[in-house]
C-alpha cells in the first residue's frame, strides 16, 4: 500500500522573501541528491475543516467569496490553525461555531491532506461532526465572512456537485467524498 514518507533533507539557506499577514513566502535552498535546489513556497500555519452531517444525512455548507479565483464557493466550515496552543479538534470546533453557529457532540478525525504540495506547506485536517445543535454566537464577523450563506444539502447531492465540478473547494471535495465513502453514500452521476 502506498504511504507518503517524511524527508529530512538538509536546508542550506532559508529566507523570507515576502512576509504576509497570515503566511510568508520562503525561498529555500536544499540539498537533493548532492545538488543544491532552490524552491519558493508559501509557508502556511495549517488549517482545519469540518464536514457537519445531520441525522437526515445532509451536509452543512457555507458560501464564501474567494478573491484569488473571483468566485463565491460552496465550502465546508474551515479555518486557520492560528491560535497558540489550540489542538486541531478545538480549532475545528471553533471554526464550526464561528462560521455557522452550530456545535456538535460527536467529533471524529476524518482525513488530512496537503492542498498544493508543490508550492504551499498547508496541511488541512478534516473532521466529521455529528449530533449537531444550533447555539448561535455574538461574534462580529469581518471581511468575506460578513455575508456568508449557510445551507443544508443532502450528502448525495453534494457528492454529485463535486463530481460535476460545480463545487471546487478542495477541502469540501476531499471531506465530503471521504464522508460519503465512510457512510456508504453513492453518487447518481
Amino acid at each position: 500500500m502506498p504511504k507518503d514518507q517524511p524527508a529530512a533533507l538538509e536546508v542550506l539557506k532559508s529566507e523570507v522573501v515576502f512576509a504576509g499577514r497570515i503566511w510568508d513566502v520562503l525561498s529555500e535552498t536544499f540539498s537533493y541528491n548532492g545538488e543544491p535546489l532552490v524552491r519558493e513556497f508559501v509557508k502556511h500555519p495549517g488549517a482545519v475543516a469540518v464536514v457537519a452531517v445531520n441525522e437526515r444525512q445532509e451536509v452543512l455548507l457555507i458560501q464564501q467569496y474567494r478573491h484569488p479565483v473571483r468566485e463565491y464557493l460552496w465550502e465546508i466550515p474551515a479555518g486557520l490553525l492560528d491560535v497558540e496552543g489550540e489542538s486541531r479538534v478545538e480549532g475545528a470546533k471553533r471554526e464550526l461555531l464561528e462560521e455557522t453557529g452550530f456545535i456538535a457532540e460527536n467529533w471524529q478525525e476524518l482525513i488530512s491532506f496537503h492542498t498544493t504540495p508543490g508550492g504551499n506547506s498547508e496541511t488541512i485536517t478534516t473532521f466529521l461532526a455529528q449530533e449537531l445543535r444550533h447555539q448561535g454566537h455574538d461574534l462580529v464577523l469581518e471581511g468575506e465572512e460578513v455575508d456568508m450563506q449557510v445551507l443544508w444539502v443532502p450528502l448525495a447531492e453534494a457528492v454529485n456537485s463535486i463530481l460535476k465540478s460545480e463545487m471546487r473547494s478542495p477541502s469540501a471535495a476531499v471531506g465530503i467524498m471521504a464522508v460519503a465513502l465512510k457512510l456508504g453514500v453513492t453518487p447518481s452521476v
